[in-house]
């Protein structure tokens, strides 16, 4: 059994926490984000440290709602405080990305160029024509929007050519050799 739920959550100096009902919001520096949480688990603020306990009989959906809100929550206020960012790389020959406006431009060995929007949420850069940015408050955004740009070519297994991100590690595949 996970103990995300019972771990504390330390909120920042300049990060605001308020709930009204189901509605939980969250204010700092970088803008604002709200989420609605299930009533079945009690949140509780003292001055600037947060917990989480399961209300009622511990089953099975409150035991999955008790850490996944925690861990919402945390990740809401680390947005708000410092935001979120996601490198990704392109790797292949001839592959490049430029943005125009707000629509990402790639080109990664189709015949035409595929363009994605961004969301206006986002922050996309592009500092070279082999590089992405994408940064934001929302984790999940940022996320997905990778997610989505990574899937328009996703790294194949023999020479390794695609979209990744900046840390990840593609285990190569031998290929077909005449012996």
């Amino acid at each position: 059994m996970s103990r995300i739920g019972y771990k504390k959550i330390e909120v920042p100096e300049n990060v605001t926490v308020e709930r009204q009902d189901d509605v939980v919001t969250v204010k700092g520096p970088k803008g604002e984000l709200s989420a609605t949480f299930a009533p079945d688990v009690t949140m509780n603020v003292e001055g600037n440290v947060i917990t989480f306990e399961p209300t009622g009989k511990y089953v099975n959906r409150m035991r999955a709602l008790h850490g996944t809100q925690r861990a919402n929550l945390a990740n809401m206020i680390e947005g708000v405080n410092n935001g979120f960012q996601k490198t990704m790389k392109l790797v292949g020959v001839g592959y490049r990305t430029q943005l125009k406006g707000s629509t990402l431009i790639l080109n990664v060995g189709y015949s035409n160029p595929v363009e994605v929007p961004v969301p206006e949420d986002l922050d996309v850069k592009v500092p070279d024509n082999t590089t992405i940015e994408i940064a934001g408050m929302n984790k999940q955004h940022v996320g997905d929007f990778a997610d989505r740009v990574r899937s328009v070519r996703s790294p194949e297994p023999y020479k390794g050519k695609g979209i990744r991100y900046e840390n990840e590690r593609i285990v190569l595949r031998e290929g077909k050799t005449g012996k």
